[in-house]
């Protein structure tokens, strides 16, 4: 492909949905209506083979040359150039870039193209497919930014489309809240990633990948001279990371996200968003690997956020709410995975392909389970607690096949996307054991990520036999006749289906996936891929166990949970509640901060405010002199003049004596 080809490649996968979102918010309410779908389809379409095209390109012949680096630029213009900062506005590509771009904007359009079945007839439906568009924009742009400063104006803008989206029925308190919720934590970890990027100012002098990230002898200097200083750097990075791939205590914004519609769930948990701070962990890599003990923090918030999340979806019974917690799970699988270099830095590049590998497939299954939940929910009339319906798999056979799909990779059944992508983060974790000095610590982490691989099985298939199996039983809302997803919803639960059960084989295919990896700038390893075998039996079996359990709890026997529940109730509620932890930043954080938000109203109405209109009465009150004299006698104004005479013959006389 030529450079000039290239370039096109690379605008037009941001460009078109940026167009589309134009079109749309201008035609849309008018003109466009119910029609509002297309421009956005064809934009998303077009990005799809755009990406497609890219991820063929940017690694090319030298693809069989192990370690050759190779990455595209799209030249755009000076942004800002004062003193020694100079920021410009470019598109650049990698392998890892194209890989992500390649998952986000299928999964996207896959997503639209339900999206015109799911939102058909809603008063917003153009509103809708321009956020849409806007939001793949913005994704796409922050995949491609070049440097630290680009790369946060578009990961503040995925977080504000996010708010108009979670937030999009705007007319219920409970989504107006959730979107609010989810702006205002992520401002949170957004102000630890700011700090960060004026510290990497600070330390290197630029804010480019290329002279931060892909210059080994510059980062080998910066380690070697203020080792303090990269660690704050990768602490405040991971901060931002964790407020928008949900990590404890930044998580609490995203389940109540699930109140807006299924398919902006579907974008938010599979494509975009979320996905966001672990490719900025991923990318920033080469950062994070001059720092052991941030690593080694990063691998630790993934465990705690794990485990945690994964046991507050076994009592769920919002079927989303439970894909939700999923989400923070799966999240933290890849946390756990990307700071594995704390056991060596020939680690940190292994980690960082075990997590992108899990990122990738996560992007299809996730998209299908929350997808196949929308077209349950929009059978059941927008009914989705689980305790109200059952037994559907007869009445909605493609939503029943294609969740199935969905559930067992998220399980991690064996030869499905998910078991690939989990074997290879449970690999990397099980050789970072090994290691001498941190060795029992990701030992620990190992056993944490094999706990929480037996209780993803069992609560995923928890929601499946709930949902799917059992007496079947329709909630007054769905009417006498529920009906299966139509084409329009139909199709992209099938294509996603397949993805989800086949596209980890293809990317583990001769090592595919991390052979691909391996030509991201400063990401070269030249180590050898492993078999294990041993863990794979493992995992295999630990995910068997976690679906045999939720089949005798829900279909052998049905009482089981329910008498389980009741004889351990405090942990029942424990987990139910999900730990306390809303309640536990209200009361340490949101409750302080409006006591200290409601005493500054105060002391602004009843003393800044005094005080400000008492200087403002001074001038009120030396105006009122004046008008006492102006009391329109003749008299008194020739007396008055009389007195001014008389004072100043006086003065004169005083100063001739």
């Amino acid at each position: 492909m030529s450079p000039q080809t290239q370039q096109l490649v690379l605008w037009l996968i941001p460009g078109a949905p940026l167009v589309a979102a134009i079109v749309i918010a201008l035609f849309g309410p008018r003109v466009l209506r119910q029609r509002s779908h297309w421009p956005c389809w064809l934009a998303l379409a077009a990005s799809t083979v755009c990406a497609v095209i890219l991820l063929a390109d940017v690694v090319p012949a030298t693809f069989g040359e192990h370690g050759a680096a190779a990455s595209v630029v799209a030249a755009g213009y000076p942004w800002l150039d004062i003193g020694q900062m100079q920021v410009r506005i470019d598109l650049r590509a990698d392998a890892m870039s194209a890989l992500m771009l390649s998952m986000v904007t299928s999964v996207s359009f896959l997503v639209s193209i339900f999206s015109a079945g799911y939102m058909h007839g809603d008063r917003g439906y153009a509103r809708f497919f321009a956020a849409f568009s806007l939001f793949v924009f913005s994704m796409a742009s922050l995949v491609l930014s070049g440097n630290y400063l680009q790369l946060f104006i578009f990961w503040e803008l995925v977080g504000l489309c996010s708010y108009l989206l979670i937030g999009f029925w705007f007319q219920r308190p409970s989504a107006a809240a959730a979107a609010k919720k989810a702006f205002v934590v992520n401002r949170i970890g957004d102000m630890g990633f700011i700090l960060g990027i004026f510290l990497i100012w600070t330390t290197f002098g630029s804010l480019d990948f290329s002279s931060v990230l892909f210059d080994p002898d510059r980062l080998r200097q910066a380690g070697a001279a203020e080792p303090g200083r990269i660690t704050i750097i990768c602490f405040l990075l991971l901060l931002g990371a964790m407020g928008k791939s949900a990590q404890v205590p930044l998580h609490v914004w995203l389940p109540d996200a699930m109140e807006g519609p299924t398919p902006v769930s579907a974008l938010i948990h599979a494509a975009t968003m979320v996905t966001a701070g672990v490719y900025l962990v991923a990318r920033s890599t080469p950062l994070f690997a001059l720092s052991p003990d941030a690593q080694m923090f990063v691998s630790g918030i993934g465990a705690t956020t794990a485990l945690l999340a994964a046991l507050i979806a076994l009592t769920q019974m919002d079927l989303k709410r439970v894909l939700a917690y999923s989400t923070v799970s799966q999240l933290a699988y890849m946390f756990m995975a990307l700071g594995v270099g704390a056991a060596g830095v020939e680690l940190a590049t292994d980690g960082a392909t075990a997590g992108m590998f899990h990122l990738f497939t996560h992007g299809f299954f996730k998209a299908l389970l929350f997808l196949a939940a929308g077209s349950v929910m929009h059978s059941m009339g927008d009914v989705i607690d689980m305790r109200r319906f059952g037994g559907l798999r007869k009445a909605l056979p493609v939503t029943h096949w294609t969740f199935l799909c969905g559930a067992a990779a998220l399980a991690g059944v064996p030869l499905l996307s998910g078991f690939w992508s989990k074997d290879e983060i449970l690999a990397v974790l099980h050789e970072a054991g090994e290691h001498e000095r941190v060795g029992g610590f990701f030992t620990a982490i190992y056993w944490v990520a094999t706990a929480t691989a037996f209780l993803t099985a069992f609560y995923t298939f928890r929601a499946y036999f709930m949902t799917f199996w059992g007496a079947e039983r329709f909630p007054p809302e769905a009417g006498h006749h529920p009906h299966d997803a139509p084409p329009a919803m139909a199709w992209p639960l099938r294509i996603l289906a397949v993805a989800a059960l086949g596209v980890g084989a293809a990317a583990s295919a001769g090592h595919w996936f991390a052979t691909y990896m391996a030509h991201t700038p400063a990401m070269a390893h030249e180590g050898e891929h492993v078999f294990h075998l041993d863990l794979m039996v493992v995992s295999g079996l630990v995910a068997f166990a976690g679906i045999a359990l939720a089949w005798l709890m829900y279909v052998g026997r049905p009482g089981l949970a329910a008498s389980i529940s009741r004889r351990a109730s405090f942990l029942y509620d424990l987990s139910f509640k999900k730990f306390f932890l809303d309640e536990l930043f209200l009361s340490i954080l949101v409750l302080p901060l409006w006591a200290a938000a409601k005493l500054c109203y105060l002391i602004d109405l009843y003393i800044i405010d005094r005080l400000v209109d008492v200087v403002g009465s001074v001038p009120r009150l030396l105006s009122r002199a004046p008008r006492l004299l102006h009391t329109g006698l003749v008299s008194n104004y020739v007396l008055m003049m009389w007195v001014g005479l008389l004072a100043c013959l006086g003065y004169v006389l005083g100063m001739m004596g």
